[in-house]
């Protein structure tokens, strides 16, 4: 199973001015963020933001909340580790399809009417990445599976204070059914071949 582009959703975590000093290989995984973003951006993914108590951890390092103002992200400013307890898969979910205005004709016989539009199906993949990796980032992603979303985690663009805590995230994602990538795969598998229009702006960016 691969990833593609015209299902996937990116959404960042928490990569905030006074937090990052604090993380572990934080200047590699803030480089990481910024590349997914520039990633979603060349491949038309549609691209989220969020930010944990923003009054006192600040907002997101400007490098990132630069990447997701370009890709036309927003940013869910939050209460709550668990960021699908603020709203955020009402943020990843495509509003319901109206039905056209006038409606079907019920005067019509029943095989000459319109059936009425399906939901709209949307990108259910959701490509996490963000920090702290055992805090916000697993809760959230706990969050997002319990919603039946499809979640992978970004591993070189997280990462928590201490190594161990952020190993610990990990596992416990594979476990509950997260898949694990890196950034890297993420570029190639949305791409899937090296004829794709955006290739050679997207190998600039990884490499």
């Amino acid at each position: 199973m691969l990833l593609d582009a015209d299902d996937s959703q990116l959404v960042l975590v928490d990569y905030q001015v006074r937090l990052m000093p604090a993380i572990f290989e934080g200047d590699l995984v803030v480089a990481n963020a910024q590349r997914l973003a520039g990633l979603a951006r060349l491949m038309a993914v549609p691209l989220w933001g969020t930010a944990q108590t923003p009054d006192k951890l600040g907002p997101n390092v400007p490098g990132v909340a630069a990447a997701i103002t370009a890709a036309g992200g927003r940013t869910l400013d939050k209460m709550h580790f668990n960021a699908v307890d603020d709203g955020l898969a009402e943020w990843l979910r495509p509003p319901a399809r109206k039905a056209p205005a006038g409606g079907n004709a019920r005067s019509l016989p029943k095989h000459l009417q319109k059936a009425a539009p399906a939901e709209e199906e949307g990108r259910g993949v959701i490509v996490l990445a963000g920090c702290e990796a055992h805090v916000c980032l697993l809760q959230t992603a706990l969050g997002l599976l319990e919603e039946e979303f499809e979640v992978w985690v970004v591993t070189d663009a997280c990462s928590s204070r201490t190594e161990r805590n952020r190993d610990a995230a990990f596992d416990r994602l594979a476990g509950a059914g997260a898949e694990l990538v890196t950034t890297e795969m993420v570029a190639f598998e949305w791409l899937r071949t090296a004829e794709h229009p955006a290739f050679r702006d997207v190998l600039a960016l990884v490499k």
